[in-house]
């Protein structure tokens, strides 16, 4: 074998190995290209359904209930933050289906993110080093994004289940249920949480878990007439 030959079959072999290494993660670490606004499932579910016969006076089956679309606003809300931890959504709905305003957990309006700690521990035990007395819930950024429309008797979705100092606000706005996707509990006895259910309950404010009709929601930019 010729220098020529013996330097095409090295390239082929790099290149060989650079492509496995590529598939490899992608196979087995999918959740870093799945959207996490996704509801899980165990197959995805494309919500489009197929073009219908111009002449068929029927409506499209196949559309999002209500619960999973303000829950899937919720999602997507979370999106939008940039906690390397956990991302939280809410999204708060007036009873006859009008979404009132949307949040995020982030910092307060005004405080650049670059100059917070987003830690969730400190190295030197200052709880100043880390993002709790700074970073504002989902829930509250949700009821303050309102546009000055009452919070009263509304509905509240939300991607993580409220600790007691959000409970707090959402029962003082008058917020008369809680839509929550999943729920934080260490060994059931962390207390904001145990406090939390009590306080909702105590005030009369109606909770319940998220039970989605939609295994997988897929969002495509796309134009929607193909």
């Amino acid at each position: 074998m010729n220098s020529r030959e013996l330097s095409l079959v090295s390239t082929a072999t790099v290149f060989g190995v650079l492509a496995s290494a590529v598939a490899f993660r992608f196979f087995f670490n999918p959740k870093k290209h799945r959207p996490r606004f996704d509801l899980p499932g165990n197959d995805a579910l494309s919500n489009k359904a197929p073009s219908q016969c111009p002449f068929d006076p029927s409506k499209r089956q196949g559309y999002l209930s209500w619960d999973d679309y303000f829950m899937a606003i919720a999602f997507l809300s979370a999106e939008r933050s940039k906690d390397p931890n956990r991302q939280v959504g809410a999204c708060l709905v007036s009873q006859n289906g009008v979404i009132l305003g949307i949040g995020y957990n982030g910092f307060p309006r005004g405080c650049p993110d670059d100059q917070l700690p987003w830690a969730k521990k400190s190295k030197t035990s200052n709880p100043l080093e880390t993002k709790y007395p700074y970073v504002c819930h989902a829930e509250v950024n949700a009821i303050l994004n309102t546009n000055h429309a009452s919070a009263s008797g509304q509905k509240l979705y939300v991607t993580m289940f409220p600790c007691n100092e959000c409970a707090k606000i959402i029962i003082q706005s008058g917020v008369s249920e809680v839509i929550y996707f999943l729920e934080k509990r260490i060994n059931n006895s962390d207390v904001a949480y145990v406090a939390s259910h009590k306080l909702l309950s105590m005030a009369g404010v109606k909770v319940r878990k998220h039970q989605p009709l939609s295994d997988q929601i897929l969002i495509k930019f796309e134009d929607p007439r193909t």
